[in-house]
């Protein structure tokens, strides 16, 4: 039954973190295993923001061993940022096995990436110049005190509220998700893709990695294939009507675009409120109230409908 929502400011940049918080905590009752959160600040020219994670949440209570460990990995990762040039410009600790690194890097992104995920126990959350994905196990009210999120500003954003029904209750398993090659692509879905496995496959052979069983990872993967390859983020998420099989609702941001789409029987709910300078979007209009309390007018966007707005 998972929560979705998505919100986009015209122009400006706002405190998206605290009302991405305040739509999510507004659909807990959708799904209180874990909430996850994609938010864009205003990027640094030349600066790359890597999230990432070197344990799961629950690791933490197996004794002492774990905290060697966690400490041996993050060894490795900065070994490999050394060894591909990438220059550390600062290091949180945000939770002893979350993570947020601010680089400069002037090769090849993808490759570097890669290698650091080959160190067992490390995944990496993002990586992108505006994308900051943060995601933990709890309602959005104790991961955004627990990673800072309500004072984060920027341009737009979108989070995830998850009731687990495929895969673990896990940090690897909540939404949303990013995919490199294309760094600042994220992803939340609401329904279920039934052609996973064969997109899946499909999507390994073109070289793209998966770190999760859950199939909305997915979509990330799709999209950030058609973006690498010159698509359009709104020519991608048509044809994801047309390739991808399921009942589905799935939101897409970039750097600089937040995009909606709904499969053909459009089972899963969406509620769209725009303005000239906000658009807001959520599975309940709950949502939408809790950052808008004041009278006002929503759509139910219709099946297969498609929308981008533009930052």
């Amino acid at each position: 039954m998972c929560g979705i929502a998505g919100l986009i400011h015209k122009g400006k940049s706002s405190n998206v973190g605290a009302e991405m918080t305040s739509m999510l905590q507004a659909l807990k009752h959708r799904g209180p295993d874990s909430t996850g959160y994609a938010v864009y600040g205003e990027p640094t020219e030349g600066d790359y923001v890597m999230r990432l994670k070197v344990a799961e949440a629950e690791d933490m209570g197996r004794g002492r061993g774990i905290h060697k460990v966690i400490t041996d990995r993050i060894s490795a990762v900065e070994d490999i940022l050394s060894e591909f040039g990438a220059q550390v410009k600062s290091r949180d600790s945000v939770t002893e096995y979350a993570l947020r690194y601010v680089l400069t890097h002037d090769g090849e992104t993808a490759d570097m990436a890669k290698n650091i995920e080959e160190i067992e126990g490390v995944e990496i959350l993002s990586l992108g110049n505006g994308l900051e994905l943060i995601k933990d196990l709890g309602d959005a009210s104790v991961v955004a005190a627990q990673y800072g999120l309500n004072d984060f500003k920027g341009t737009h954003g979108i989070g995830h509220t998850r009731m687990a029904t495929e895969s673990d209750v896990d940090i690897r398993s909540a939404h949303p998700y990013w995919a490199f090659p294309y760094n600042d692509v994220s992803v939340v879905h609401n329904g279920q893709i039934t052609n996973y496995w064969i997109m899946r496959r499909e999507m390994e052979r073109k070289g793209h990695r998966f770190m999760s069983n859950c199939d909305s990872e997915l979509l990330a993967v799709y999209t950030a294939h058609n973006l690498a390859n010159g698509v359009s983020l709104e020519d991608s998420l048509r044809r994801s009507i047309e390739e991808i099989d399921g009942v589905f609702t799935y939101l897409v941001a970039t750097k600089d675009q937040l995009g909606m789409a709904k499969d053909t029987m459009a089972a899963k709910p969406l509620v769209l409120y725009e303005s000239d300078d906000l658009i807001a979007m959520a599975s309940e209009e709950v949502a939408i109230r809790a950052i808008l309390p004041q009278e006002i007018d929503t759509t139910d966007p219709y099946d297969e409908e498609v929308r981008v707005w533009q930052a």
